[in-house]
């Protein structure tokens, strides 16, 4: 009909076209169900939703997972629920996900499974009629509903069944998380504060594309306005790759531009996780460092709690900067901010006044509950009343590291980048960081070699870098080979125990037999991106999978793991405890 989507739903409900809400009867017409799942159908009759008038909390789920959208927000979620029925409000729970926790009988108080849509959350909305509604808890996708629900409820005004004022969205509003969305708008925010930013721009043609990236000079970061788990973002490094990714990775016009950055070698990104109550009080969950490079998605990453390498003076900046963006934009509940820092140089790359994937992470690492306690503040309670006032560093290190999926997609390639490939996360804790780091490889699934012979091969970008990293391996017992030009690099800088090997399109043997004959104990492996190593760099990353030989796609990821092994080799047992034992004192 080409007329907005508001425009249908006031006709339809003008001719009184309203979805009844029916029961899932859970005990299978044996006796009558008191726990309430609800669905909603245009078929004709009763409506068995049987509203109570109290005090309501309607939390909007995370819908579908997948990529960049999964457990974590259920998590958040379903710690929102819990506390928020502590302090007496009913839950109602909307979800489309029966695979989740959040749709769990016991979770909420009621529960929809409805689509995440605007649509029909207003349909619950008006029948339900909650004080307050939560949409910063289940990801990016209830998150895109929140202005254009706001503007339906400003125009509606429908009154809260417990009397207590109109039904209003919780916690941040959608303006400052527009704000923080839209790239102009955020631009100007940073620079009335005095936050630096990588330098940028926004691209609404493929010229405007190459220009900005002339002006910025190769590589730049492109990626698309407004994405989840950074899908067709990429790291460009010439003019004939950035005409490729503007033609065939995104569709570019002035509705849907393209943000251009500079791409920041070598720097080591931050996640912050901030919790911020309505009266001013903000106080940072975790600060955790990246063991890869900026570029390397957030979700795919492997961190650590505390900070292992950052200077104190930039950690001092991000203190100072995380405060004040999250006054300025108005946060209440969560924000989550990423930092990269760039020889002491702290930059902002970007912040979401939402739950992040980080927040499980981060709340077991420091021992506070920070979904729980993220409710509680949307629902008006002070940092004071919640009970944490100051950041919490712990004495002990929390390593995250990412699980791939890889395995299972016969043909996909390995290598880690700025669009996010992992399907979930494990955590390992310890008193120092090689043995946390271990730990969290083991969970993973990645086995350590504690000798035999390491393959390396490094683009050009990445070659002085693994010079000290070659000279670990040997200090730890490990024989090296290495392609031609990785070989000549490690001997120019002093390391002369490399021997050089053959690449699968030069000849045999080559490194590919080395490893399908068990030759080869790890490999160390950065990706040129031109059109050979799509090919070759791919079969050998496919052959290292399938033969179950460990694989490290970025140097800052291999120097962690060699520190790991050298720890099991020196004699440090690997050491279960319970999580609670962390936290005995506390």
């Amino acid at each position: 009909l080409k007329v907005p989507e508001d425009d249908v739903r006031v006709a339809r409900k003008g001719l009184g076209v309203i979805p009844s809400m029916k029961r899932v009867d859970t005990c299978a017409a044996e006796f009558e169900a008191d726990t309430p799942y609800m669905y909603s159908t245009y078929e004709p009759g009763e409506s068995e939703s049987r509203p109570e008038s109290s005090k309501k909390v309607l939390i909007l789920g995370g819908g579908p997972n997948r990529i960049g959208q999964g457990i974590e927000f259920d998590y958040c979620c379903c710690h929102a629920s819990f506390s928020l029925r502590e302090i007496g409000y009913d839950t109602i729970m909307l979800n489309s996900n029966p695979e989740t926790v959040s749709t769990d009988y016991d979770t909420s108080s009621r529960l929809y499974f409805e689509p995440l849509t605007v649509e029909d959350v207003l349909n619950v909305i008006e029948v339900e009629r909650p004080e307050g509604i939560i949409v910063q808890f289940g990801g990016q996708t209830p998150l895109s509903l929140a202005t254009r629900l706001q503007a339906a409820l400003e125009e509606l005004q429908i009154p809260a069944a417990s009397g207590e004022g109109m039904v209003k969205i919780w916690g941040t509003q959608p303006d400052a998380i527009d704000a923080a969305e839209d790239r102009e708008r955020f631009e100007a925010l940073l620079n009335e504060l005095g936050i630096k930013q990588p330098p940028g721009g926004i691209a609404r043609s493929q010229e405007e594309a190459l220009v900005i990236a002339k002006r910025l000079s190769y590589p730049v970061m492109v990626r698309p306005s407004y994405v989840l788990g950074g899908r067709a973002m990429e790291i460009v490094y010439d003019d004939a790759n950035m005409e490729r990714y503007i033609t065939t990775a995104v569709e570019v016009d002035p509705e849907k531009p393209v943000l251009v950055d500079k791409y920041l070698n070598n720097a080591v990104e931050i996640d912050v996780d901030a919790l911020c109550d309505q009266y001013g009080g903000v106080v940072i969950g975790g600060i955790m460092e990246h063991i890869e490079q900026a570029g390397v998605h957030s979700g795919d990453s492997a961190c650590s709690i505390p900070s292992q390498t950052i200077p104190e003076e930039s950690l001092a900046t991000i203190r100072e900067w995380t405060p004040a963006l999250a006054r300025a934009l108005g946060v209440v509940g969560l924000l989550n901010i990423q930092y990269a820092v760039q020889e002491g140089q702290v930059y902002i790359i970007e912040a979401n006044p939402r739950a992040s994937r980080t927040v499980p992470f981060v709340s077991k690492a420091i021992g506070h509950p920070l979904a729980k306690y993220a409710s509680l503040a949307m629902a008006g309670q002070s940092l004071e009343e919640i009970g944490l006032t100051e950041e919490v560093v712990p004495t002990h290190v929390s390593v995250k590291e990412a699980v791939l999926p890889f395995s299972k997609f016969p043909g996909a390639d390995v290598l880690l980048g700025p669009e996010m490939r992992s399907t979930g996360e494990v955590m390992g804790i310890d008193a120092d960081f090689s043995m946390a780091y271990a730990k969290a490889q083991i969970s993973a699934g990645q086995s350590l070699p504690t000798d035999g012979t390491v393959f390396l091969s490094m683009n050009d970008q990445n070659k002085e870098r693994c010079i000290p990293l070659a000279e670990k391996l040997l200090e730890n017992g490990f024989k090296l080979v290495a392609t031609e030009g990785t070989a000549a690099a490690l001997k120019a800088g002093g390391v002369t125990a490399v021997t050089p090997v053959l690449k699968i399109h030069e000849g045999r043997p080559n490194i590919g037999d080395m490893i399908k004959s068990d030759g080869i104990q790890m490999i160390v492996i950065t990706s040129s991106g031109d059109s050979l190593d799509a090919v070759d760099g791919r079969a050998l990353r496919r052959s290292a999978l399938s033969n179950e030989v460990p694989l490290v796609t970025t140097v800052a990821g291999a120097v962690a793991t060699v520190d790991a092994i050298h720890a099991i080799k020196s004699g440090k047992k690997i050491e279960m405890q319970a999580l609670q034992d962390f936290f005995e004192d506390a």
